[in-house]
């Protein structure tokens, strides 16, 4: 069964470099990348190639803003012993501003996750956390923020660890500890 470990937390909160570390540490040496954000702008691509230098050079890289289901059931266990994707709220919002509906959204990410929890693989799914700041004053971005959320929160129900990252420091609220 695959282990599901989520990871959010704000813009440049360190999530990534968390999930990188994490990745780094993992008992495997076949670990697959899955991209959602694509360059679509100079500082954007710039962004883009900080974070493939960050990574090691053994890792495949997959590049894809709106069909990770298709890449997810492309995957072979043989393949990969890990599985990152880097991150949800860009799948989230391609889909959005490719005028997806928000049901199909969400039961696509219901889908994804369920397929994550089949696989003999673990994957680690970083995403933003968009519902700490003011609310937004247009409808697309309260939309967004929304949607983000609720995905947000069907990953983080069946992920076996979750994790908020703040000022680069990551705070484990899953499983809880006992005392």
């Amino acid at each position: 069964m695959g282990k599901i470990i989520f990871i959010s937390g704000g813009a440049r909160s360190g999530k990534s470099k968390f999930a990188l570390k994490l990745a780094k540490a993992f008992d495997g040496d076949k670990v697959i990348f899955l991209a959602t954000g694509l360059p679509k702008d100079k500082e954007m691509a710039e962004r883009v190639k900080i974070h493939q230098k960050s990574r090691p050079q053994d890792w495949k890289t997959i590049a894809e803003e709106k069909n990770i289901l298709k890449v997810i059931i492309g995957i072979k266990e043989y393949f990969c012993h890990l599985l990152i994707i880097d991150c949800l709220t860009l799948f989230v919002s391609n889909l959005l501003l490719s005028d997806e509906k928000e049901e199909k959204i969400l039961k696509e990410v219901k889908e994804i996750v369920k397929l994550l929890q089949k696989a003999k693989y673990t994957t680690i799914i970083v995403s933003n956390e968009v519902g700490s700041g003011v609310v937004p004053n247009n409808e697309l971005a309260r939309k967004f923020r929304d949607l983000a959320g609720l995905a947000n929160q069907l990953v983080a129900e069946k992920a076996d660890e979750v994790y908020l990252v703040v000022a680069g420091i990551p705070i484990k609220l899953k499983p809880q500890m006992t005392v």
